[in-house]
């Protein structure tokens, strides 16, 4: 069982759409999903799947069919275990930033707040996706005003880093949030992969992806920066 921060429900349900038919019904029945009519006569089974149920097989799915990762490595799926710094609560129509960094790889994840649990957007407020590298490319040439608390604004001159190589800024972006961390879990799909060498000389490797689910880690942590 997981305890969610963060699940792209569009995502979920963009891929669970395209799974194979027979191949659903094997995987619902693998993942111990009931969708209480597994029957291929049935005209839509695919309807009775909660979100979880529908990410449970999806996740199952991608094991299957794709070269799922760990972030040191990353292939378009990975994973990755570390402590995350999250921008973005409380604003529904807004990107949101999750960013961490494990030894020589620094993540950035970049998604759509409305994704964040409890922040769902109201119905009647129109939708807003961000999981893109256009929308990356947007919040670090501007900052939204309600994030100005999040970044420690003298460390970069009083703006989000100058575009002076996506990488470069997307470092810089990561090593001036000074919101809390979390110890989480996550799977992502991979949207850029770069290095990045600091003025001490030290090499990184900078690794963009946009998630399907972030959740709590189950594993006890101290995370530096607490």
């Amino acid at each position: 069982m997981r305890y969610y921060l963060y699940v792209s429900s569009a995502k979920v349900d963009m891929l669970y759409e395209q799974i194979p038919p027979k191949l659903l019904k094997r995987l619902a029945v693998e993942a111990k999903v009931d969708l209480k009519v597994l029957s291929l006569a049935v005209q839509s089974p695919r309807t009775e799947a909660t979100t979880y149920d529908r990410l449970n097989i999806v996740e199952s799915y991608l094991e299957r069919e794709f070269d799922v990762s760990w972030m040191s490595e990353p292939t378009a799926w990975f994973r990755g275990d570390l402590g995350l710094r999250v921008a973005g609560y409380g604003e529904v129509n807004r990107p949101t930033l999750m960013t961490g960094q494990d030894g020589d790889t620094v993540v950035a994840l970049i998604g759509s707040a409305h994704h964040l649990v409890g922040y769902q957007a109201p119905p009647e407020m129109g939708r807003i996706g961000f999981s893109g590298l256009p929308s990356l490319f947007r919040l670090l040439r501007d900052t939204p005003p309600e994030w100005e608390d999040h970044f420690n604004v003298r460390s970069r001159g009083g703006r989000m880093p100058s575009r002076g190589g996506v990488a470069q800024d997307v470092l810089r972006a990561a090593e001036t949030l000074t919101v809390p961390p979390m110890y989480c879990e996550f799977l992502a799909r991979q949207l850029m992969c770069s290095t990045v060498t600091r003025e001490d000389g030290k090499e990184l490797t900078i690794l963009v992806g946009t998630p399907l689910y972030v959740a709590m880690s189950d594993e006890a942590h101290v995370v530096e920066g607490v």
